[in-house]
């Protein structure tokens, strides 16, 4: 049973039906699914979940899918919450933890996203999908459309990482590599949709792939015993994760799950593509695109992310904030974590160590403050980061 009322446009707020296959609204803005919150509140409670298996699904009431049956599912979700001891002693921090993402299927957060939007994709109709992915959206995909049964058309920078593009091809997925960056893609997919019949799942195109994203923030109260900690870290590409978390606060405080406490959010970008953190210093209600963007973490280099004026909105509502981070940071800071937790991170998991240390230094973190950090992939399908750069 589905308890979806609605979809509706985040700035409009013109409203769909959710039963039909649509990317975004008819002002060009991302559409969010909208629930029975109610009627899930009077039929479900949280003391249940202690009886439901270890996956994102245990959540299914406050996710679309119909019916069990109609799930696309690898295992995906409930992620182990590391306390980080050693690594909060080392920066004179009381608590800390990490929320691994690693282990999902295909090693990456994208699992989340895509488990959702492939399994409406099919139920909705749709035979085709295509993406534009810097590496590990691309990946999720080609897994969960070969699940399903379904064709994945993959678009990706020429320079992708070998690891990511061979996964795709091993999954059967058809993959174009493209000479530009994931917005050069992205203009590739929009143009030749409606011709090829494909159905495009880029971030915040479509409604689902957020509701995959939320169950982060689910099952952050959740292993906190339904409290949140005071800061959340996230490193922010096209930013669906913490869009995605914000919303789950919500819906749950709406539910009486939580109360409306809520953490500083704080979104952490690459120094060589940092469009997000640049509009939020400057004040401004979305950003431009970065020129030139360039970075190592291949899931931070995005030049313009539909979703940044919700982003921007909510770092400023949660009195958050945005950092970037360097390369050289980021990749020293994967030694550092791994030294001393036994985490290989991505480049981008360990950025939000990296920012973690500057607020620490600069105050805008209080060393007694709880503080979460988020491990979007494992740091194995980054092996060529390391390539002349041997740890000492």
């Amino acid at each position: 049973m589905s308890f979806v009322t609605l979809l509706e446009c985040t700035s409009c707020h013109k409203t769909r039906s959710g039963r039909e296959l649509v990317n975004l609204c008819e002002c060009g803005m991302p559409l969010l699914v909208k629930y029975d919150l109610d009627s899930i509140r009077k039929t479900f409670r949280r003391e249940e979940l202690r009886f439901r298996s270890a996956s994102m699904w245990r959540y299914r009431e406050l996710l679309p899918a119909r019916n069990a049956e109609d799930i696309v599912s690898l295992g995906e979700g409930f992620t182990p919450l590391i306390r980080a001891k050693r690594l909060a002693s080392r920066i004179g921090l009381k608590k800390l933890w990490i929320k691994d993402e690693s282990v999902n299927p295909t090693g990456s957060f994208k699992a989340r996203g895509l488990a959702v939007a492939v399994t409406m994709a099919r139920t909705l109709g749709a035979k085709k999908l295509a993406i534009p992915s810097a590496g590990n959206a691309a990946g999720a995909l080609a897994a969960y459309s070969a699940k399903a049964g379904l064709e994945a058309h993959i678009f990706m920078p020429q320079d992708v990482p070998a690891a990511n593009r061979i996964e795709c091809e091993a999954l059967g997925a058809k993959v174009t590599l493209v000479d530009g960056l994931i917005t050069d893609c992205g203009k590739i997919v929009a143009e030749r949709q409606s011709v090829e019949g494909w159905f495009d799942v880029s971030t915040l195109k479509e409604p689902y792939r957020i509701e995959g994203k939320k169950t982060l923030g689910l099952e952050l109260a959740e292993q906190l015993n339904w409290r949140l900690p005071k800061v959340i870290f996230y490193p922010t590409g096209g930013g669906t994760g913490l869009i995605g978390m914000w919303k789950a606060f919500d819906e749950m405080e709406q539910m009486g799950w939580i109360d409306s406490r809520r953490p500083r959010m704080v979104t952490v970008q690459a120094a060589g593509c940092a469009p997000i953190v640049r509009a939020f210093e400057q004040n401004e209600a979305s950003a431009q695109e970065w020129l030139g963007a360039s970075t190592l973490a291949a899931g931070l280099r995005v030049p313009k992310a539909i979703g940044d004026f919700m982003v921007l909105n909510i770092l400023r509502e949660s009195g958050g904030c945005a950092v970037a981070v360097t390369d050289e940071e980021m990749m020293e800071d994967i030694r550092v974590v791994g030294r001393s937790e036994g985490l290989f991170m991505s480049p981008e998991g360990s950025a939000t160590f990296s920012a973690l240390k500057k607020l620490l230094a600069s105050g805008l973190v209080a060393p007694d403050e709880e503080v979460v950090l988020f491990n979007t992939a494992s740091g194995l399908k980054y092996l060529h980061c390391f390539q002349g750069n041997r740890p000492g």
